[in-house]
């Protein structure tokens, strides 16, 4: 990979591309809710619609591309996490457990102590 610092410049075409398909995908979901009455097949493609032109107006536009090229990416990326088995999983929140209730103790028995001594030790009121 290149360490050289690279500024694209968006023209007013680019923001007036990416304001549209803003406003394309907002209509998309308010179609989705304005035809609440309408099967759900309908509605469902409405928004899936919206967001597909909202997509596709993006794709035309420099930020856009770079955007849903950062998206690609992440999606790579995440596929190369190496998860934790559920045994593992299963190890790991035992773990968790055990350390929260020791420090539960912990907190508990230091707050009693030094409830004894202050109350009873230091000002000697009994409760």
């Amino acid at each position: 990979m290149s360490n050289q610092s690279v500024q694209t410049v968006s023209t007013s075409n680019d923001k007036i591309k990416v304001a549209l398909a803003v406003v394309v995908a907002i209509a998309g979901v308010i179609g989705f809710y304005y035809l609440s009455d309408k099967p759900a097949l309908v509605r469902a493609g409405a928004l899936v619609a919206g967001l597909a032109f909202a997509v596709l107006i993006l794709w035309t536009s420099s930020t856009g591309r770079d955007f849903l090229n950062f998206a690609k990416e992440a999606v790579r990326e995440t596929k190369k996490v190496v998860w934790p088995t559920r045994r593992e999983a299963t190890q790991i929140t035992g773990i968790v457990f055990a350390f929260v209730l020791v420090m539960a103790v912990f907190l508990w028995g230091t707050d009693k102590t030094l409830e004894f001594l202050l109350y009873d030790v230091i000002l000697g009121i009994r409760k």
